[in-house]
């Protein structure tokens, strides 16, 4: 069985959800993102060697322009291998753990696998950076003091979801049968607030 839903991240961005389950005990959540606009990338590159011509016409110096193409290639490299991602995977298996998968615009997986044992907890924590976004995070036990949080990962990368798109009616309490909201004394952001999902989700 296989359900697809579209929201925005916190930029206006679409972001298309794909749930797959393939048997009661193994689910997986695709998140994928439109990959890299053409009309952007020409628009930075033209926008950085102008830049070069100016600084060229100006001091005369061909060390410019070729410090801006190996600039742009370089950025440009880093960008695709290390910050653009284009589809996030989450595969949980009950009982045995959840895999997490980042494929990148250059080609590059990097794959995160976590034991269900060490799963203390799955949240929605609540951060606000000029807004209030959203986003899904698992809690980690540690193995020396198991009532204490060793780590704090976020699952999906892509999506910040905005308040508009989680809570359109903003409630001063949480509905009936919605988990309650509480602190979190390890979170990746600041003034953040923690709601506890269901660990079956």
């Amino acid at each position: 069985m296989e359900e697809e839903m579209s929201f925005s991240d916190i930029y206006g961005g679409r972001l298309a959800l794909q749930r797959r389950c393939y048997s009661p005990f193994c689910r997986e959540f695709c998140l994928s993102c439109p990959r890299l606009s053409l009309r952007s990338l020409t628009a930075v590159t033209c926008t950085v060697w102008l830049v070069a011509y100016g600084l060229f016409a100006l001091c005369e110096n061909s060390m410019i322009l070729s410090a801006a193409i190996f600039i742009t290639l370089l950025g440009l490299l880093a960008y695709l291998h290390f910050v653009k991602i284009d589809q996030e995977t989450l595969l949980i298996i009950d009982s045995l753990g959840i895999q997490m998968t980042s494929s990148y615009a250059s080609g590059k997986e990097s794959t995160t696998f976590i034991e269900m044992g060490d799963v203390k907890d799955i949240i929605i924590n609540e951060a606000i950076y000029m807004k209030v976004i959203y986003y899904l995070c698992i809690l980690l036990n540690d193995p020396l003091e198991p009532h204490r949080i060793s780590q704090v990962v976020p699952v999906f990368q892509l999506e910040r979801g905005r308040q508009s798109d989680r809570l359109p009616h903003a409630p001063d309490r949480d509905p009936p049968g919605m988990p309650t909201r509480g602190r979190c004394s390890a979170h990746p952001g600041p003034r953040s607030v923690a709601t506890r999902a269901h660990s079956s989700a």
